[in-house]
């Protein structure tokens, strides 16, 4: 079916999908999200309720602080305890971990800052499989009728521990609810934020979650190179979205939840089914694979094997969609204030899909145009590729769930 150069080009694409799944198998890399609930229970205070993954609480204060009698019982606690364990662990050192996490995370108003105090003691909450620290600070806020600006600069790059650290914060003051995120090149908010300014944060949030989430970009190239027509990525595409939608506003209001040791894997086998897909087609046709997409161009609809490839690539997007939740991790409770910010979240994921698309299946399409072979074992060798990085992200995220 391929030539020499061809059958070389496919071993050399395989290599690099074995290199480059020596990557973290959860292809979104190390990264943390801390949720921050902010009300006024009162004039002159703001209540903020911060949800902190523990195991980094625990590593980033007692390093900062010079503690180390906290890094060792947290860890014992993280390592063999419960939540009772870890949230007491966080109760003996709590001068050590306030004080960490009050010079990053502050509230001011009128320029002038407001002085924290912790409310109570830590309790420890389950969240995406992990334990993660519940800290209430009443923040007591000078007389001020400007609005309240929030900065939260927690776990930056530079502690070395996790990269790409987002705060999502939802806010219910100044007489506006609304909800933002916050990172390494934004830091701070104010209440008094158009809406504009804050649907244009989470639409930057979708369109970079796809971006680094390099499991989602290899799905959607083993959709790509295994469509030969337009109305096949079309259709591919669309239902891929609409799948993933379902699922992810469900997911982000609370009303569906699936464990992440079942949703990282069969994200990681929908790759390898995808792309194999695309090479079973081209195995079965052998001489004649050239043909794929040329003999039925008369045709408006698809075959039953096309129909069998879009049901396929529904059920798998249904369990993208969970993964795309995950990256933001709304609880119930909330999710409904954040149900505009949701929805443009995912705008921002399907503008990078389509530009994605648009970017490599027209250069596909002129290459089978200009040279069927040479356009055969391209998506060939792309396709085994990446069906074995799928099969490997696979693997691994099975013995480490």
């Amino acid at each position: 079916m391929f030539s020499a150069a061809g059958r070389r080009a496919c071993a050399a694409v395989i290599v690099a999908a074995v290199l480059l799944s020596a990557v973290p198998a959860l292809a979104h890399g190390f990264s943390s999200t801390v949720y921050a609930g902010l009300t006024a229970p009162e004039a002159g205070h703001v209540r903020a309720e911060l949800r902190l993954e523990y195991d980094l609480l625990v590593v980033s204060a007692a390093d900062h602080e010079k503690d180390d009698p906290l890094f060792r019982a947290g860890t014992a606690a993280f390592d063999d305890g419960g939540a009772k364990d870890q949230a007491a662990a966080l109760d003996d050192h709590a001068d050590s971990v306030v004080a960490y996490v009050t010079r990053r995370f502050g509230v001011t108003t009128g320029g002038r800052a407001c002085t924290p105090v912790q409310d109570g003691g830590f309790t420890i909450e389950r969240r995406e499989g992990v334990p993660y620290a519940l800290l209430v600070i009443d923040y007591q806020c000078p007389p001020s009728a400007e609005a309240h600006e929030v900065r939260s600069g927690l776990f930056p790059d530079s502690e070395g521990y996790v990269r790409d650290t987002k705060t999502i914060v939802t806010y219910d003051l100044d007489l506006t609810s609304g909800s933002t995120a916050l990172d390494a090149e934004h830091r701070s908010f104010s209440t008094g934020q158009s809406g504009a300014e804050r649907s244009w944060t989470f639409f930057r949030l979708g369109a970079e979650h796809l971006l680094t989430g390099l499991d989602h970009i290899l799905f959607l190239l083993a959709l790509v190179v295994g469509s030969r027509r337009l109305r096949e990525i079309v259709l591919a595409a669309t239902t891929f979205t609409l799948a993933h939608s379902v699922t992810f506003v469900l997911a982000a209001l609370g009303l569906v939840r699936v464990p992440e040791w079942f949703v990282e894997p069969v994200i990681a086998l929908s790759i390898a089914v995808v792309a194999g897909w695309h090479l079973w087609r081209l195995w079965r046709r052998r001489s004649h694979a050239t043909d794929l997409g040329t003999s039925d161009r008369g045709r408006p609809g698809l075959d039953r094997a096309g129909w069998t490839r879009l049901a396929v690539v529904f059920g798998f997007g249904l369990v993208h969609g969970l993964g795309f939740a995950s990256a933001l991790g709304i609880d119930q409770s909330r999710s409904w204030t954040l149900l505009w910010s949701l929805l443009v979240f995912n705008v921002g994921i399907e503008v990078v899909q389509l530009a994605i698309v648009a970017a490599v299946f027209p250069a596909l399409a002129l290459l089978r145009r200009r040279r069927p072979a040479g356009g055969l074992w391209t998506t060939a060798a792309v396709a085994a590729g990446v069906s074995v990085m799928g099969l490997v992200w696979f693997a691994q995220r099975v013995f480490e769930s």
